[in-house]
């Protein structure tokens, strides 16, 4: 029997895995800080601008790292949030965004050197579009990017100065970053921060292709999954 034109398809069963737990994106964000520091000798004209959403409670988790290792860097007066909502080239396809508000330190950024953070760099077109944005607010010396995530698939020729972790992934899987600050749903201990894989279950087409594939492990917390 045919199927009717209107009729919506079947949504695609998936399996998760977890990537990095909490203590896999502190290390990580730990040793971004140290980098920081290193690639600016010091903390001198230092701003971190978070790309909102998840980029500034990352960029404040850094600055946080910043200061205690040196004591020069003052995260309360050098750290600030960038919306790029009306700066992205898909606002016409997906216009239901909810604009966040753009926190810049009172001393600005011209003439001082950005890092801007984000969660996860695929594309290259939110970091475009944040250097729109940056051009409308300063003229900074240095603009340099640090993403807990590459996960690759560069559309644009952007390329990020400090990672967390490369991972490779295929255009069929999702990359999920899950924070306390804008993720609160319980998890499982250990896992109150994690980087997660979303990926499509494998068909029986699949299998034949790929015998003695490894499956993939739930996500804590999550009953009733499997891998």
């Amino acid at each position: 029997m045919s199927v009717p034109e209107h009729a919506e398809s079947a949504p695609e069963a998936t399996t998760s895995r977890v990537i990095l737990s909490t203590s896999d994106i502190d290390r990580a964000l730990s040793r971004i800080a140290h980098e920081i520091l290193e690639s600016n000798r010091g903390p001198e004209d230092l701003v971190l601008l978070g790309i909102a959403r998840r980029g500034y409670p990352l960029a404040q988790r850094l600055a946080a790292r910043l200061e205690k290792i040196d004591p020069g860097f003052h995260a309360a007066t050098s750290t600030g949030q960038l919306d790029i909502t009306m700066y992205r080239d898909d606002l016409r396809r997906n216009p239901a965004r909810t604009p966040q508000p753009t926190l810049i330190p009172d001393a600005g950024i011209d003439g001082r050197t950005v890092v801007l953070v984000d969660d996860v760099l695929c594309s290259g077109r939110t970091i475009r579009a944040a250097l729109d944005a940056l051009v409308d607010l300063g003229r900074p010396t240095v603009v340099r990017l640090a993403v807990l995530v590459d996960r690759g698939h560069r559309e644009l020729p952007i390329r990020a100065d400090h990672v967390g972790k490369n991972l490779p992934t295929s255009s069929r899987e999702k990359v999920r970053v899950l924070l306390r600050e804008t993720d609160p749903e319980s998890r499982d201990a250990g896992h109150e921060d994690c980087v997660v894989i979303d990926a499509p279950v494998a068909s029986d087409a699949d299998v034949a292709r790929a015998p003695g594939r490894a499956a993939s492990s739930p996500v804590p917390g999550r009953a009733g999954e499997r891998a």
